[in-house]
């Protein structure tokens, strides 16, 4: 490094240490929010020290995150891509493509998922052309069940693509299974839950896909970001190819024949010896991310079994104080599975003599910052009026959740005095006579 270089990223922590505000928590006063990111001078001088070498593009620091992540969670390869709502779009596309032959999937195929949820899980089936059917979840896991998945599958049943609820793990090994002995793909949404285990085993690590977020909500960040993972070295080759325009090239950018046969190649109708830089054999996109996004990355990525650690002890104080609270659900872990939280959710019971928008207010008011359980029944929603859908079974406990749920923080960013804080301000409200 050179001397200037050092003497600027040592100005670089020098300034983050100023920037740290002054005093403690304020209760009432200081925002307890539900969720961001937690974020260190490493954090800041890598950002720095990336722009400094004007890595602007896609390179050297991506491949060395996609190689440290796919090891974190067991899979031989890693693809970033600009946003976890991209890895799930190119996760089912890749589903489609034609290197699949017969097992490709073709508009009309129908894809299980839950109907409870967050969007971006279910538009890119619709996107490509296929039919989502839907399922409900178990109130206080939050997750579908075998049975349910089981029942839903159909002719047409093609893939299954389920996200672990808010860092609790859904009983992905019983539903792997399913999908084997049925023969469908399985694509796990790993985005709320890096670090959970499921029967001792990572989250992640089971489907033929896994997708995760960086976005700064998640487990860590990149600000914007995704990451589609398989240990499947042909799907890894379709994602490549569809998030890098459709190009069949797997030259880095800034590389050249790499495979030593660029003007040697003929596809399709091109004339013989067509730059194979310049072939495209998808119809694909441009997802691609950053080095400077993968530098804070890597910063974040040695800091995530700390992140882990934190998110299960602030959810397991918080749980351990609103035990025995009345007219309110509280969660559970899935059995077999020991989450990596990614908040602590609540159920306004049908009795309660008060209502949800109450207790929500209370808490704002108190700059406690409440979320609901993101869409609920996606269903009920305008975007999904008039698209192609089946149901199996009831969506009871999805409408509970739209109606009677939300969530509140236990990120590493908040400290148990915040838990605390939380704590006794839910059992003062639920305690006030009526």
């Amino acid at each position: 490094m050179s001397e200037h270089k050092a003497l600027v990223l040592d100005e670089v922590r020098k300034f983050h240490q100023e920037q740290q505000p002054a005093g403690g928590f304020v209760p009432g006063v200081t925002e307890i929010w539900p969720s961001g990111a937690v974020l260190d001078e490493d954090d800041r001088v890598a950002l720095v020290e990336a722009a400094l070498e004007m890595r602007i593009a896609a390179g050297f620091t991506s491949r060395k995150f996609e190689s440290s992540f796919a090891r974190k969670l067991k899979r031989r390869k890693a693809h970033l891509t600009n946003s976890g709502s991209s890895a799930n779009l190119l996760a089912v596309s890749a589903l489609t493509s034609p290197l699949l032959e017969d097992a490709r999937l073709k508009p009309g195929d129908e894809v299980i998922t839950v109907a409870c949820g967050f969007p971006t899980t279910v538009n890119p089936i619709l996107q490509n052309g296929l039919i989502p059917v839907f399922v409900d979840v178990d109130l206080a896991t939050y997750n579908t069940t075998v049975d349910r998945v089981a029942a839903a599958i159909g002719p047409k049943t093609r893939a299954i693509i389920i996200a672990h609820a808010l860092g609790n793990p859904f009983p992905v090994r019983e539903i792997a299974e399913l999908a084997t002995e049925h023969e469908l793909f399985l694509i796990e949404d790993n985005c709320d839950a890096v670090g959970s285990l499921y029967d001792g085993q990572i989250t992640g690590s089971f489907g033929d896909f896994t997708t995760v977020s960086f976005y700064p909500a998640h487990h860590l960040t990149m600000g914007e970001g995704g990451c589609v993972l398989t240990s499947n070295l042909t799907l890894a080759r379709i994602v490549e190819s569809m998030r890098d325009w459709g190009r069949d090239c797997w030259c880095e950018p800034g590389e050249s024949n790499k495979c030593l046969k660029r003007f040697d190649y003929q596809m399709g109708t091109l004339p013989a010896g067509y730059d194979h830089k310049y072939i495209f054999s998808h119809v694909g996109y441009n997802l691609k991310t950053t080095d400077l996004q993968a530098a804070l990355g890597l910063t974040q990525l040695a800091k995530i079994d700390e992140f882990c650690a934190a998110r299960r002890h602030n959810w397991n104080r918080l749980r351990a104080a609103l035990d025995g609270v009345p007219h309110l659900l509280l969660p559970e872990a899935t059995p077999k599975s020991d989450p990596s939280w990614f908040g602590f959710v609540l159920t306004v019971l049908p009795d309660a003599p008060f209502k949800r928008a109450d207790l929500i207010a209370f808490l704002e008011d108190r700059k406690i910052g409440t979320r609901r359980l993101f869409a609920g029944n996606l269903t009920r929603h305008p975007a999904y009026i008039g698209q192609p859908y089946r149901v199996v079974g009831d969506l009871t406990n999805s409408d509970i959740i739209t109606e009677q749920t939300f969530w509140v923080g236990i990120y590493p960013g908040l400290t148990d005095e915040m838990i605390d804080y939380i704590a006794s301000s839910v059992k003062e409200f639920v305690g006030q006579p009526r």
